[in-house]
């Protein structure tokens, strides 16, 4: 019976592999077959295997269901992982700073432009430092008759310390300045060679300051500055300035409140007036307190305040006090965090003038000037800023302003009747007029840094002036645009260009009247100034760390423009020169 099993069983394995190797189109390939005993074969009869055999079992053999399971046990092991390391970056090679500089450049008509700046640590907090500069050209402008050359020479030292808690510094300077009244109004008054060379056209202004900042960290006073200067010219005017503006804050109920202080003193003479051969003095002096508060949160900021002058003002003897009070608010809102921010304000100042800033402004001021602060009643602005991507910003701005007794400079009278013979006396220089005038401005600018290789920004501005007594805005434009670019072409070579776009101008200038034969009269007549555009570029080349050259181009376009009537400026202006940077 054992073997009756083991032959059936033997029988059914070779029955079920040989059907599977019937499926129907499988190559079977190719098999080495070993012959153990003699084998007689035979070719039964072929038959077709069904696609789904049928089971004749009367009990179906269910599948048993298997479960997997993982047998974990801890395993001790010595493995220990490399640290991570960064891949190498390749970093730019830093640019050594050096404290010291000295720049050298030529140029055509004879120019000159030279500076040495030295500074110098004394201690860990403590350092002195001090500047030379010189700019002087010869002129040569075409169809000017008088000498028109004109030079600069400053001299600044300057002594500070730089402490957690306490900095200042004190700084001492001096410049001279020569300019020449060369704008003869020609083109209406003719002018024969014994005229001409009567005229003494030179001018030169002598600077002498000394001031400083202090400021405090937990002190009671911030910040304070201080200034005294003495301006004086070659024919016997001076002038002195004292100016003081302590700055402090403090809390009240946990909010906190600014103040300034302002003591700013003007004084000062002249030998004589355009028509009368008579000195006379002025001074002024003006106190100001500026209280205000700041509320600020994430989203707005908002100073509330006011700011209150009392003003005394002589001249010849002659005095006038008083009050003035001007709003001091400013505020802003960030419309989109990063992104956008509405700002608005109205502000108000009484602003001293002085003979020494209206030759900053206009070097060729006759010294007989009336001098008087201006009354800045309020600057009503709004705008936004904010940016267009990470690397192009924006600001747009409107702006309302009421200024009494705003300094406009006009060219002065010439009549050969008075007495005066001086060389700004023949129409060739400018008298200060003072009127009430209300400014509306729009304002727009634009910065873009493409790259840390490229910058670009360009700004404009539209006035529209209103004026009470004069007939004009004496000297003021409409338009006004500036627009510059740099850019770095390789590591060694940069270069950059600005434009300046300056619109009309109006002026008055003395035209005889035909009508009158002798003694000769002279009328006033307005003039229009054209407008006019300045390009400037430059090229530089990097030898070392240390040493630059460079070329400079100002008036490129050659444009043959008059910036103050009748005083042309030169054309185009080449130098080379070249920087030298060094330490001790």
């Amino acid at each position: 019976m054992r073997y009756l099993k083991n032959i059936i069983l033997i029988a059914v394995v070779f029955s079920f592999q040989f059907g599977l190797a019937q499926k129907k189109d499988e190559n079977l390939g190719s098999e080495v077959v070993n012959i153990v005993k003699p084998y007689s074969p035979t070719i039964s009869d072929a038959f077709k295997v069904k696609e789904t055999p049928t089971f004749e079992d009367d009990v179906e053999v269910q599948k048993e269901k298997i479960e997997y399971s993982i047998f974990s046990f801890p395993v001790a092991s010595t493995f220990t992982p490399a640290k991570g390391k960064a891949a190498d970056v390749e970093k730019a090679k830093k640019e050594k700073l050096f404290k010291n500089y000295a720049t050298l450049g030529l140029g055509n008509y004879l120019t000159i432009n030279a500076e040495l700046f030295i500074t110098e640590d004394i201690s860990r907090s403590e350092y002195v430092g001090g500047m030379i500069r010189h700019l002087s050209s010869q002129g040569d402008i075409d169809g000017v008759v008088l000498d028109n050359q004109f030079a600069t020479t400053s001299a600044d030292v300057t002594y500070g310390s730089r402490d957690k808690d306490l900095h200042y510094n004190v700084d001492l300077g001096y410049k001279n300045q020569v300019s020449n009244w060369y704008g003869l109004p020609s083109e209406y008054i003719v002018f024969d060679e014994t005229a001409l060379n009567s005229i003494k056209e030179k001018q030169s202004y002598n600077t002498i300051q000394l001031g400083g900042k202090l400021g405090m960290k937990d002190g009671f006073l911030d910040n304070s500055t201080l200034l005294f200067k003495r301006f004086s010219d070659a024919l016997g005017s001076g002038e002195n300035r004292f100016y003081i503006k302590p700055e402090t804050s403090f809390e009240v109920m946990n909010t906190k409140i600014n103040l300034d202080v302002i003591v700013d003193y003007v004084g000062g003479s002249f030998d004589r007036s355009l028509a009368f051969d008579e000195s006379y003095k002025y001074s002024t002096i003006n106190f100001g307190v500026s209280p205000s508060i700041l509320l600020q949160e994430d989203d707005y900021s908002v100073q509330f305040g006011a700011s209150v002058f009392y003003s005394t003002q002589k001249v010849d003897g002659i005095s006038d006090s008083n009050v003035f009070i001007y709003p001091n608010i400013k505020a802003s809102y960030k419309l989109v965090p990063e992104i956008l921010t509405a700002y608005a304000g109205a502000e108000g100042t009484l602003r001293q003038n002085s003979y020494a800033d209206f030759v900053d402004v206009n070097p060729f001021v006759s010294p007989t000037l009336f001098v008087s602060p201006t009354n800045q009643k309020y600057d009503i602005y709004g705008g936004l800023k904010g940016k267009l991507s990470n690397s192009v910003s924006f600001n747009l701005r409107a702006s309302y302003k009421d200024e009494e007794a705003k300094a406009l400079f006009t060219s002065n009278s010439y009549d050969p009747i008075f007495a005066n013979t001086e060389g700004y006396a023949f129409g060739n220089s400018f008298d200060i007029a003072y009127d009430n005038v209300k400014t509306i401005t729009g304002f727009a600018e634009l910065k873009a840094d493409f790259s840390k290789n490229v910058s670009f920004g360009i700004s404009g501005s539209y006035n529209n002036y209103s004026v009470d007594e004069e007939q004009e805005a004496w000297n003021l434009p409409q338009f006004e645009l500036a627009s510059s670019v740099d850019f770095n072409i390789t590591e060694k070579w940069y270069a950059g260009a600005k434009v300046f776009f300056v619109g009309d101008r109006k002026d008055q200038v003395s035209a005889p009247n035909f009508a009158a034969v002798f003694p000769p009269i002279y009328d006033r007549q307005t003039v229009t100034l054209d407008s006019y555009f300045d390009l400037n570029a430059h090229v530089g080349y990097k030898y070392n760390e240390r040493l630059t050259a460079f070329i400079k181009g100002n008036n490129l376009a050659s444009q043959n423009y008059q910036r103050w009537v009748n005083f042309p400026v030169q054309s185009i202006q080449v130098m080379i020169g070249a920087n030298y940077k060094f330490d001790f």
